[in-house]
């Protein structure tokens, strides 16, 4: 099968829209799908994926699901896993990639090589091989990610990746992710 369609889970932060980037200069048609799930930073990340999306050219479908309450900051257990099933889901019975920006370094498995195989293989199995999941950082450092992103012409300012929802805290571990790159 040739792969020519992307869809990438597109949170706003840099990760994500570097993603983006990448798999749009390897010739795919790119589209970002953000997922207001019930996080606290929901409003500020659709604000910065819709930014990202603007300036790549890219076309962004945004859904809202989940809970009737209010999720905490901080690691989400199975937040990726329904972030690609959401990716599945939304390219419906059209073959492509599910594109997600994970990268090494991270404490949470679901930012892992074992994470990423065993989801592409159920995600391949659910799609008779029509769906396959990429992340194309996962073995990549933080700084290798931002390297990347700088090449895109993308401005730091029109991300966002605190856990907060609020003027980044500094403290949650995207802020210290980010703090960590001098940007």
């Amino acid at each position: 099968m040739i792969v020519t369609t992307a869809l990438v889970l597109l949170s706003g932060g840099l990760d994500s829209a570097a993603c983006a980037y990448v798999l749009k200069q390897q010739g795919l048609a790119v589209s970002g799908l953000f997922v207001d799930f019930g996080q606290a930073s929901a409003s500020r990340e659709r604000e910065a994926s819709t930014a990202v999306a603007k300036t790549l050219g890219i076309d962004l479908t945004v859904r809202s699901i989940g809970p009737s309450y209010a999720l905490g900051e901080g690691e989400l257990s199975g937040r990726n896993a329904l972030l690609i099933s959401l990716g599945v889901f939304e390219l419906g019975t059209r073959a492509g990639l599910v594109g997600i920006g994970v990268h090494a370094g991270t404490r949470y498995y679901d930012c892992s090589v074992p994470f990423i195989e065993a989801i592409n293989q159920l995600v391949q199995e659910q799609t008779d091989s029509r769906v396959a999941v990429t992340a194309p950082f996962v073995t990549w450092t933080k700084t290798e990610v931002y390297r990347v992103f700088q090449e895109s012409g993308l401005a730091v300012e029109n991300t966002y990746s605190c856990e907060a929802g609020a003027t980044p805290c500094g403290t949650c571990l995207s802020c210290q992710d980010r703090a960590s790159l001098k940007c």
